[in-house]
């Protein structure tokens, strides 16, 4: 089966394209290298392009005879997303438009969608299912929000089929310590962790002490980024059973403070980690805490990596084993 990963080369995508592999499946990842790195992919053919651009996308899908998709290509930070909305839209948006038109027009029938827990915004209630309201309170959230939209209205008017996987907290690296997450500039709260351990950072910014949590920092589900990927496949197979499109939370179900997850990372790295305590950035919930009830009884999905400790300790080996990220 030939499989398109977009934004293949990115952190996520870069898992996936493994997985795939390993597995059996014919993949070919399109990708244009502006957060992702040709270093992070094993395997796989490479069409360097913008998703927004349909006329390119056919080309790839009728060359490669695609039959289905999983779809990691977006801006993914938050922070920025609330000053650049514009960006968010543009590219997570109409971008994810012309890949619905274009899987249409080529009749390829099944989509997995990377989407985000952002998209319910402040939690009413935690453990968060995918009963509860989407409410997201970022550009970043609306922008997956929108694109769940569309692709329910391709469903109806198309028959495109399709499962959005609302990601909480993704973190850790390959077993192997081949592949890891190397956002430039990073942006995301462990590997920031690591790079002050690691002495490339001078402290770690920590923003908001405030929340009403046990310790005043935000709490989020860490879920590992293998035991995502797992579920992506799982999803795929899922849809070519002829199940009907849906969505499915993917984390933990256990949440950690930020001070709990530095505390985690001095005790695997033995090193001392300093911290400067700053204001909130706007955007970002108190607590976020997955159900994920719905993807282990429906996708019969299990997360092998239930220790945060564990999740770190793989990460800490990725940037121990390639201290300069991808260098290319």
């Amino acid at each position: 089966m030939s499989i398109l990963v977009t934004g293949g080369a990115g952190y996520i995508g870069s898992h996936c394209v493994a997985a795939l592999l390993e597995q059996g499946f014919d993949v070919a990842v399109v990708d244009n290298l502006s957060t992702g790195h040709r270093g992070a992919l094993k395997g796989g053919r490479l069409y360097v392009g913008d998703v927004g651009d349909k006329a390119f996308l056919k080309q790839v899908m009728a060359q490669e005879q695609v039959e289905a998709v999983i779809h990691f290509a977006a801006f993914s930070l938050v922070g920025e997303s609330m000053t650049l909305p514009e960006k968010y839209f543009r590219n997570n948006v109409t971008a994810g438009l012309s890949l619905i038109e274009a899987m249409t027009e080529a009749k390829i029938p099944y989509l997995v969608f990377s989407s985000t827990a952002a998209t319910y915004g402040e939690p009413e209630y935690v453990p968060i299912d995918e009963e509860h309201p989407q409410c997201p309170t970022n550009p970043y959230g609306e922008s997956k929000r929108m694109v769940e939209r569309m692709l329910s209205w391709a469903d109806r008017a198309h028959g495109l089929k399709w499962v959005a996987l609302r990601y909480f907290n993704v973190a850790g690296a390959r077993a192997d310590g081949s592949i890891g997450e190397d956002h430039r500039p990073e942006s995301h709260l462990i590997p920031m962790i690591l790079q002050a351990a690691s002495g490339k950072r001078d402290a770690l910014s920590l923003f908001g002490t405030d929340y009403p949590t046990s310790d005043g920092t935000c709490v989020r589900d860490y879920i590992h980024v293998e035991d995502l990927i797992d579920a992506h496949v799982l999803a795929l197979d899922y849809l070519r059973q002829g199940n009907p499109s849906s969505a499915f939370n993917l984390g933990n179900g256990q949440g950690f403070s930020n001070r709990e997850i530095i505390e985690a990372a001095r005790r695997v790295t033995g090193a001392p980690i300093p911290v400067r305590e700053e204001e909130r950035r706007p955007g970002d919930p108190a607590v976020l805490v997955a159900s994920s009830r719905k993807a282990k009884e429906i996708l019969g999905w299990k997360p092998n990596y239930t220790d945060v400790g564990d999740i770190i300790a793989s990460a800490w080996r990725w940037h121990t084993n390639c201290p300069d990220g991808y260098a290319e």
